[in-house]
């Protein structure tokens, strides 16, 4: 593969392993022919750099023949990296491979068969044609490209796109919360979400995002009267986040509203086609509170006007989908009203208040097509579009007692 500055650099060089034997026996094991035989591979990386900071993943155009006579696909290889580097650093002790394994041929197919029961033809996810955690963690899928889905790029999203993944948001954590209540083993190896990731929560991207702000605040007259909040959370801000991300195994709440969570909904993992969208991704999938996804979209997937005017509009679509499938499926249990599930989002406000100092100031750099936000962190937070609308939320977060008993 040639060299190209806007692929992953550790996707530039295909590891010596996916070769001819490894797609022979891939394709042998899925379409059962013991006699199939490659007659082409085209490899190339699958994604853009800063898609995905968790694996490497490349695309393979093949062509082969069977019995049957001759055909192609393209599919997409997903594995572990096997270069030093943030990546394997992060990832190699983890257990992503395992999540996402379990993810495609347990329980999105069961969250599929339930709602089509329902009368509900919902595709949650790609076939995965192959997977494997020795002697390497892989998993190979067909590619939602040749099917005309694309990844957004350079531009947010349109507002029925928006509508259309909040929809499929809503179907898949409510047959989640359903099934978590008739069958929780079926979750029982879903524990494993971004804060148990070894080392990210030592990531300098993670842990001086706090101070930046705060520098940040004090020289913006305007936003000097939040400082004091925020140098308040200096000690315990990221924990606190792991904390509502662990809630559910570490100290599950009697009075919150529990789903699978998809665990990182944001815009590069999700492909649209025209009116219908496909999530991908599923290796920081966990049960966790409902609203910290909603939370998670709220900063990586809104546009400033989706987060400050329409917040409540979306939220009233994403509750009135979320109830419509439950009682589509059958459930008789209670869905929360608007006041319980806003009362829940202030309730978990460690979680908002990272994804606004942390993530929310990347997605503003990366949406202006920086060449790489994690290397632009300090001048981030002085982009002006970034203090306008922090200076919006933060006085949205005043008047509905947020800083409260900090």
């Amino acid at each position: 593969m040639t060299a190209n500055q806007s692929c992953n650099p550790d996707e530039l060089e295909v590891v010596e392993w996916l070769d001819s034997q490894f797609f022979t026996e891939v394709l042998q094991h899925y379409e059962k022919a013991p006699e199939l035989r490659l007659t082409d591979l085209r490899l190339s990386p699958a994604s853009a750099q800063g898609d995905h900071y968790a694996s490497v993943m490349f695309r393979a155009c093949v062509e082969y023949s069977t019995d049957k006579g001759s055909t192609g696909k393209s599919l997409i290889v997903k594995a572990m990296p096997e270069q030093g580097g943030m990546k394997r650093r992060m990832v190699g002790e983890s257990r992503i491979f395992q999540t996402e394994i379990a993810m495609y041929t347990k329980v999105l197919p069961k969250f599929e068969a339930v709602l089509r029961e329902a009368g509900e033809e919902t595709a949650l996810c790609v076939p995965c044609l192959y997977h494997s955690l020795e002697p390497r963690q892989v998993l190979v899928f067909d590619d939602l490209l040749p099917l005309g889905y694309q990844v957004i790029r350079n531009r947010p999203l349109s507002s029925d796109e928006l509508r259309c993944a909040l929809d499929k948001l809503a179907k898949w954590h409510a047959v989640s919360h359903k099934l978590l209540k008739e069958d929780p083993d079926l979750f029982k190896d879903l524990q494993y979400n971004m804060a148990t990731l070894p080392n990210f929560l030592n990531q300098s991207f993670i842990a001086n995002a706090l101070p930046n702000f705060i520098y940040m605040l004090d020289e913006v007259e305007s936003l000097k009267k939040y400082k004091r909040y925020f140098a308040a959370m200096r000690r315990n801000l990221i924990q606190n986040w792991a904390d509502t991300l662990n809630e559910y195994r570490q100290s599950p709440r009697d009075d919150s509203y529990y789903v699978l969570c998809h665990g990182d909904f944001h815009i590069r993992n999700l492909m649209f086609k025209c009116d219908s969208c496909m999530l991908i991704d599923f290796q920081l999938s966990h049960v966790g509170p409902l609203v910290n996804d909603f939370l998670y979209a709220m900063y990586t997937l809104f546009s400033s006007e989706e987060r400050g005017a329409r917040r409540d509009e979306l939220i009233k679509f994403y509750l009135e989908r979320f109830q419509h499938t439950l009682i589509k499926i059958g459930y008789l249990g209670k869905a929360p009203t608007l006041d319980e599930f806003q009362s829940q989002m202030i309730d978990k406000r460690f979680n908002e208040f990272l994804l606004l100092t942390t993530f929310l100031p990347m997605q503003i750099a990366a949406r202006k097509n920086a060449i790489d936000p994690l290397r632009r962190r300090t001048s981030m937070y002085k982009d002006e579009d970034y203090q306008q609308e922090v200076e919006c939320l933060l006085q949205r977060m005043t008047d509905q007692g947020y800083f409260r008993d900090i």
